[in-house]
């Protein structure tokens, strides 16, 4: 049966960490894979998340199933924190189900689309997070890309996304980034995404949110300011919601899909689908990262501590961005790395060549093929250093 199966090539970023693990040099520096570190080089366990999963396990009486939806106080939280009181809550117009990570969110989405619309082309930006076209078009789904950025000149390619999307035909989806673009940093203001909103309604096209960051760019509520516009506005949306990042909970897999609908009914009659998509892949999703957020989510005081440590986390970012900008800025005796204090969240893509990425492994930096760099893994000791490397890999 498998004679047939040769070795495929590892995938692109778990062979980038097995090569930087390999490396024994002292001043390496990982800016390639895409998790949260502190200024150890860690990623840390929230002290919100301790104390939630201490709170869980006393009181956990069961190991038994939950359901193929997940927890239903998880998904409630989700809700509240993500879409807040736009008109669908109150209308019951849409649903919630509790997803292996955001990317199993992504995966039963893609899946709930292809029975609904299986001649649907899905358009996802370019550059996109990796893993994207392989999680929605292993469903079978069409995929294709719209311009969204130039990484040579560092900018927002806008006129050309919505000049590209306006060629769409109706009832196509739309792949959005929520903020934090992985993997640029460059986020749509307000008002573009305003104009975006305008382009969705005039060609009645589906918007596919992912929102894997929320919190990392500006804020819990500023960061999902043109989610809720959407969700206001739009009969139909969809929206996959991961708590890697923000809670920290990458191993637990903690995410959700939120599917909006015309109205209540039509809302329950896609939850059912859902569900059996759901049932069909995994059967059931894990509880206890879920039960760790529902209850950091729903608890006044372990919330106000989470926001605390996330507003933290997103200084720090935010920090080493102005950090690698300066020590650029006067290892280049220019200005072309400005763009990098501009942009949100970890990532950023420096715009240089793979051979000058090869260069840069060549001095123990790495980051992945594309140059995305993951802007947590700079830290004040080893900022100069990686300033220093592209200078003289950039040269």
């Amino acid at each position: 049966m498998f004679q047939s199966l040769a070795r495929l090539s590892p995938d692109s970023i778990l062979g980038l960490m097995a090569q930087y693990r390999a490396d024994t040099a002292p001043n390496k520096v990982d800016l390639g894979v895409g998790v949260y570190r502190d200024v150890a080089g860690n990623t840390p366990v929230l002290r919100c998340v301790r104390q939630a999963e201490q709170a869980v396990i006393y009181n956990q009486n069961t190991k038994s199933y939950v359901a193929p939806g997940g927890r239903e106080e998880f998904n409630m939280r989700v809700e509240e924190l993500v879409l807040g009181n736009t008109p669908g809550l109150t209308q019951q117009r849409y649903r919630t189900a509790q997803t292996p990570g955001g990317s199993g969110a992504l995966r039963v989405g893609a899946e709930l689309i292809r029975l609904s619309a299986p001649t649907a082309t899905v358009y996802v930006s370019n550059p996109s997070w990796a893993n994207h076209p392989a999680l929605l078009g292993s469903s079978g789904l069409k995929l294709e890309s719209y311009p969204y950025y130039d990484p040579a000149a560092h900018v927002l390619k806008f006129i050309e996304t919505l000049e590209y999307l306006d060629q769409a035909r109706v009832g196509d989806v739309v792949l959005l980034h929520a903020c934090c673009h992985n993997p640029t940093g460059a986020d749509w203001s307000l008002s573009q995404w305003q104009q975006v909103l305008d382009l969705l309604k005039h060609r009645q096209l589906i918007p596919f949110i992912d929102l894997a960051y929320q919190g990392f760019g500006r804020g819990l509520n500023e960061d999902v300011e043109g989610l809720r516009l959407i969700f206001a506005a739009l009969p139909e949306a969809l929206v996959a919601v991961s708590f890697s990042k923000n809670l920290g909970l990458y191993r637990e897999r903690v995410g959700a899909l939120i599917v909006q609908c015309e109205d209540s009914n039509r809302a329950e009659a896609v939850h059912s689908h859902v569900l059996k998509v759901a049932r069909s892949i995994y059967s059931m999703p894990p509880d206890h990262g879920a039960a760790i957020a529902a209850l950091v989510m729903g608890d006044a005081t372990l919330k106000e501590d989470w926001v605390v440590e996330l507003n933290s986390m997103r200084t720090r970012i935010e920090d080493m961005r102005a950090l690698l900008t300066r020590h650029l800025n006067e290892a280049t005796a220019s200005t072309k790395f400005d763009f990098i204090k501009s942009q949100r969240g970890m990532f950023s893509l420096l715009g240089v060549s793979s051979k000058i990425v090869d260069q840069l492994r060549q001095r123990h930096v790495y980051m992945t093929a594309d140059s995305r760099m993951n802007l947590a893994g700079i830290m004040p000791h080893n900022v100069a250093y990686v300033a220093e490397s592209i200078s003289i890999c950039d040269s």
